[in-house]
């Protein structure tokens, strides 16, 4: 395992369906003036060597991010560990001496400057195959760091065991956590309803003042 950035490609999770806040893409909602979206490449893409975004649809709504945008290669909606499944198979594709993606929630703006680095030093302590980033007692496995080797594997629990989570499918593997504090705010807190959207811009104005 290499804690290298070098060494590691950035996949931001897009693909969700958004019911909760009515639909569309909450990721391209305002926040503080800004796309949600912008504050996560913002916190993310110094952490890793090449950003991708995984998003389903048109993908030209994503044209002014100046990045690769894939849709999931694993046909029919099947949630995040189909990003999961898409970013290994991009990787393999297109960067082909890489070994570790990093996987981050599109609706997270806060997300820790050191997250890939922490994910990095939990899978070396524990010698474990993969690591997720936990907080508060809550582990948040959409926020993680996988080893491509694993795709054939992950394409066969998609495909023919019929897995859609995340935990699911990691209870075959030793999954380590990496365990992050809040300061201020949980630095996992997600954007799911508008009064989420309404509590991270009372943060932002609270921390500037």
């Amino acid at each position: 395992m290499s804690a290298k950035i070098e060494n590691i490609v950035g996949i931001v999770l897009a693909g969700g369906q958004s019911i909760r806040m009515g639909g569309g893409d909450k990721c391209l909602l305002e926040l503080n003036g800004r796309y949600i979206l912008n504050h996560v490449i913002d916190r993310v893409k110094s952490q890793v060597n090449r950003l991708v975004i995984n998003a389903n649809g048109d993908v030209s709504r994503f044209d002014d991010f100046n990045l690769p945008v894939v849709n999931d290669s694993f046909d029919g909606f099947a949630g995040p560990l189909a990003g999961v499944l898409t970013g290994m198979e991009w990787t393999i594709k297109n960067e082909p001496e890489v070994s570790w993606i990093a996987t981050f929630a599109s609706d997270v703006p806060f997300l820790p400057l050191d997250t890939v680095e922490q994910l990095s030093f939990s899978i070396i302590k524990s010698s474990s195959d993969m690591a997720c980033a936990k907080s508060g007692g809550r582990h948040h496995p959409v926020i993680g760091l996988w080893p491509v080797r694993l795709y054939e594997e992950l394409r066969n629990a998609l495909t023919n065991e019929g897995i859609r989570k995340i935990d699911e499918w990691t209870v075959g593997f030793k999954r380590s956590s990496a365990d992050f504090s809040s300061i201020g705010i949980d630095p996992f807190f997600n954007i799911n309803r508008p009064e989420d959207l309404a509590k991270a811009e009372e943060y932002l104005i609270s921390i500037k003042k």
